[in-house]
């Protein structure tokens, strides 16, 4: 019983920890709103970065064309002419804009060549700076015609829409007060069987009790006793096969008997012996059978 009720607490406790992470990670994902200042933040820093490129070449009057977002983590500037650079120039220009527009620093960076979409040059940032790749610094990139991607490394977005989180939340408060409704409909269903009784003559039976009642006087029954009269009350005046009591009462229960049935059967009848109208009677070679007279 003990072990019972702790495991309902338990269990309560859980519901309710798993409504306080999932209530945190609804408040800590970005929404969507947030999401698409992100996105809005870094069209402005590549363009920024687009524009000090250009002037590296003195270039004033040529054209950054539309910042694209090819996914949430990446994206793409591209120029209306050709241009040449030192990829030192653009590892620093990149890094500054970033970091002045408070975007994160783990990305990726690939120069593609307009024509065929080949990498003509890439570099990976990372925090730790241990696991950065900035290769051939020093070599100019020809002038051509350059798209410039950028790729957030380990960005996480929200995958999916925080009202969906949100009914989980309450889904997850929502159980405890199941629990009590279904404990509650459980209770009153169990206080309904231990109340059901069952006549036998004058005698009232109460199965989930353990008892019988007569003219107020009360009289125990032990669990074998009880599911022997269970039995019998449930097929009045019909003869039960010895085999039958003895399968369903020990046998089922991995037990086997000797003479306990009989034992048992002479122990119901003193305790049904004040009420000449009931009988539990022997059917030689058969087995038993409850009568009671009308």
């Amino acid at each position: 019983m003990l072990f019972t009720v702790l495991m309902k607490k338990t269990r309560r406790y859980i519901y309710i920890l798993l409504a306080f992470i999932t209530f945190i990670l609804w408040v800590s994902l970005p929404s969507k709103s947030e999401t698409n200042d992100f996105s809005e933040v870094v069209k402005v820093s590549l363009r920024d970065i687009g524009n000090k490129l250009l002037l590296s070449n003195n270039d004033s009057t040529s054209l950054i064309l539309p910042v694209k977002a090819l996914s949430n983590k990446t994206y793409q500037i591209a120029f209306n002419s050709e241009l040449a650079f030192q990829p030192e120039d653009l590892v620093a220009i990149t890094e500054q804009s970033l970091k002045t527009s408070k975007l994160p620093n783990n990305y990726r960076v690939e120069v593609l060549q307009c024509s065929d979409g080949e990498v003509a040059y890439s570099y990976e940032i990372k925090v730790n700076e241990e696991e950065t790749i900035i290769p051939c610094q020093n070599r100019t990139l020809p002038t051509n015609c350059y798209l410039i991607s950028v790729k957030f490394l380990n960005l996480h977005q929200a995958t999916f829409n925080k009202h969906w989180l949100l009914l989980i939340v309450l889904v997850f408060l929502s159980l405890p007060l199941v629990e009590f409704i279904r404990n509650r409909s459980n209770s009153e269903q169990q206080l309904k069987a231990s109340t059901e009784t069952y006549p036998i003559g004058s005698y009232e039976f109460y199965p989930e009790q353990n008892k019988l009642v007569k003219s107020a006087t009360e009289i125990s029954l032990s669990k074998k006793e009880c599911e022997l009269l269970e039995i019998f009350v449930s097929k009045k005046n019909q003869i039960i096969k010895r085999d039958e009591l003895t399968k369903r009462v020990w046998e089922d229960n991995g037990v086997i008997v000797g003479r306990s049935l009989d034992t048992y059967i002479s122990k119901l009848r003193k305790k049904l012996k004040d009420d000449a109208s009931v009988k539990l009677t022997n059917v030689h070679g058969v087995g038993y059978k409850l009568e009671i007279i009308n």
